[in-house]
């Protein structure tokens, strides 16, 4: 039907029960959360000290974004937290 692979921007998740740590990853939106990537571009760290939460390289973030990459609803605040504005929707409603 449709020839046009579409990624989103999201997180894929490791670690252990009560102890996450979260991979930034450009995805096919038909894989499954812990499958195959098209590449890692962070991480999200939520139970580390605040200023070791989050490091994405924001340049590909931005390639990836400008290309019609889709983030996620959590990975749009972890853009914003870190100052990289989304096109389309508005993060700070």
């Amino acid at each position: 039907m449709e020839d046009k692979q579409v990624v989103k921007i999201r997180l894929k998740k490791f670690g252990t029960k009560k102890r996450p740590y979260y991979r930034i990853v450009v995805q096919d939106v038909q894989k499954p959360r812990d499958g195959a990537t098209v590449e890692e571009i962070g991480f999200y760290h939520p139970i580390e000290a605040e200023d070791k939460q989050i490091s994405f390289k924001e340049d590909r973030a931005k390639y990836w974004l400008s290309v019609g990459a889709q983030p996620t609803p959590i990975v749009k605040k972890i853009f914003n937290t870190k100052g990289l504005s989304v096109k389309g929707e508005s993060l700070s409603k």
